[in-house]
């Protein structure tokens, strides 16, 4: 009896410690979790609140576009190198430095003064998501066995389909509501509580973890990039309120010589030290270099899409931020139910082609939006947008959720984690760039000095003109999508992050619906999914 006695009570204390170690780690989940939502929806809340913001700041057309652009340029400059950041310095670390500049730049947002504040502060905004968000699934690689990360990723994938659907809506509530008559500002203050609660728990629940070999630093490259982007942008979005001066054109030539140094320094960057921003190698795959052009070109389309979108309905037609935030429902709904559908059931089946008929299906779609415009002019309702917004959604979903598996899928292990960074920093920098081609295409075909009763039907028209733009963007993506694999392989070294020994940490954000689940259905627990923003 008595030799027997102790042993209960050495065997129940591993337990007691191996149960508090796994509430740890599920708190850790939840508050990563958490962060990844507020950055996801602080994207989609935006868009539905620009005429608000416009009409209460006075904001210019160009600085409207820079509210959006700026965030998404800020973010794609930072995303690779946040991400290296974290393997160096701690996950946990840039974690929390992350979600307290995102809190403060989100304050900074709320209480802006003019156009120009809030556009600073949006960059600020996106620059330290860039810090944030790479964190995220390099936490949950780190703090769950292989074993359990499907379960982990499923459960994330709900988490964001779940943000991509309730953003639009919840800023249009929010803006509608006009809580304390700060009209559209509490879409920022909203990321104070939860910010500020993700700070404190985060610091107390999250486990540090580093990569035993970092990948280091590229500076310059991230200089050369940023100042490429901004040198093209920056005329896209002055240009027609300036008259199209000569500084732009010269401007946005200069950012293709830029871009031909960044070539040469990343090239010299690779055999100095091995750890280039861009790893120009991946380039010799043609799979991965078709589809970083499907992935920038797509982003350039849908940036220019939900933009025009939402001027054309609350400014164009004069309708509410709620009835253009549940007018955009079916849209959601559509593309999260085709996301799951495509990698579950149509592509181990159909391949490429399942992409191919997603980008047909979008054409389609926008073709009948077209015709509805301009058959039902001024008098067009939600229901009778209904329609081409679910074949448009149903073709998104046909795309996101297996694009980076059809992307990634010939890249070697050995460059999964660049791969797969530089695939989210992508697209990214094609909806800033779409963002900025709306002055062009929407904002260009406006014309200046309007009647007030002119104001609606030059809306409508430039709306039906930038679909036209866009339908041609995804033409040009289904013929892009010929040279990606017809069949993907079983096994896909680029869709995780591999052990951090050999690769670099996937550099990810979270904003297409349904994307994270569809990757983990698609290659097992023991894959990471790309997300992208």
């Amino acid at each position: 009896m008595t030799s027997s006695a102790p042993q209960p009570s050495g065997a129940a204390a591993p337990a007691v410690s191996s149960d508090a170690s796994d509430r740890r780690r599920w708190f850790a989940l939840a508050i990563v979790m958490t962060a990844a939502f507020m950055d996801l929806v602080d994207v989609t809340i935006v868009n539905i609140a620009i005429p608000s913001i416009q009409r209460d700041t006075g904001a210019t057309f160009s600085s409207i576009q820079w509210i959006t652009a700026g965030y998404a340029l800020a973010f794609a400059a930072g995303l690779i190198t946040g991400g290296r950041l974290g393997d160096i310095y701690g996950r946990k670390r840039l974690f929390l430095i992350g979600i307290a500049g995102f809190t403060v730049a989100s304050a900074l947002c709320g209480f802006a003064a003019s156009p120009e504040m809030l556009v600073a502060s949006r960059i600020l905004q996106g620059a330290t998501a860039a810090l944030m968000v790479p964190q995220v699934l390099s936490i949950v690689h780190a703090t769950f066995p292989a074993h359990e990360r499907g379960k982990v990723f499923g459960l994330f994938g709900a988490i964001v389909g779940l943000g991509a659907v309730s953003g639009p809506l919840l800023g249009a509530l929010l803006t509608e509501w006009n809580i304390a008559g700060l009209e559209w500002r509490p879409i920022f203050l909203i990321n104070l509580p939860v910010g500020i609660a993700g700070l404190i728990l985060g610091s107390k629940f999250i486990t540090e973890s580093k990569a035993p070999k970092a990948l280091r630093l590229d500076l310059i490259g991230v200089a050369l990039v940023t100042a490429g982007m901004l040198m093209l942008i920056y005329p896209l979005t002055r240009g027609e309120e300036l008259g199209w001066p000569l500084w732009g054109y010269l401007s946005m030539a200069g950012s293709l010589a830029l871009f031909v140094v960044l070539v040469l320094f990343e090239r010299s960057k690779a055999r100095r030290d091995g750890s280039p921003l861009v790893e120009l190698s991946l380039f010799r795959v043609k799979s991965f270099a078709a589809g970083i052009a499907v992935q920038l070109t797509f982003g350039v389309g849908l940036g220019i899409f939900f933009l025009v979108w939402t001027l054309y309905m609350q400014q164009g037609l004069g309708w509410s931020a709620l009835r253009a935030g549940t007018t955009g429902i079916p849209f959601s709904v559509a593309v999260s139910v085709a996301a799951g559908i495509s990698v579950q059931k149509l592509v181990p089946r159909f391949g490429r082609k399942v992409l191919q008929a997603g980008a047909l299906l979008m054409v389609a779609g926008l073709l009948l939006y077209i015709w509805e415009s301009d058959r039902y002019g001024m008098g067009i309702t939600s229901w009778q947008m209904a329609l081409p917004l679910v074949v448009m959604g149903i073709g998104m979903g046909l795309i996101v959720a297996p694009l980076a598996d059809a992307v990634l899928s010939e890249v070697p292990k050995e460059h999964s984690g660049s791969a797969s960074g530089l695939f989210n920093t992508v697209q990214q920098m094609g909806n800033a760039l779409g963002l900025a081609l709306v002055s062009v295409i929407f904002f260009g075909a406006i014309g200046d000095r309007l009647t007030p009763a002119q104001v609606g039907p030059a809306f409508a028209d430039a709306f039906e003109h930038s679909l036209w733009w866009v339908a041609g963007v995804l033409v040009a993506i289904f013929l892009l999508m010929f040279a990606l694999p017809a069949r993907q392989k079983q096994h896909v070294d680029g869709g995780g992050a591999a052990d951090d020994s050999t690769a670099e940490p996937v550099a990810e954000s979270a904003h297409e619906p349904a994307h994270e689940s569809a990757h983990e259905s698609a290659h097992g627990p023991a894959d990471e999914p790309v997300l992208t923003h």
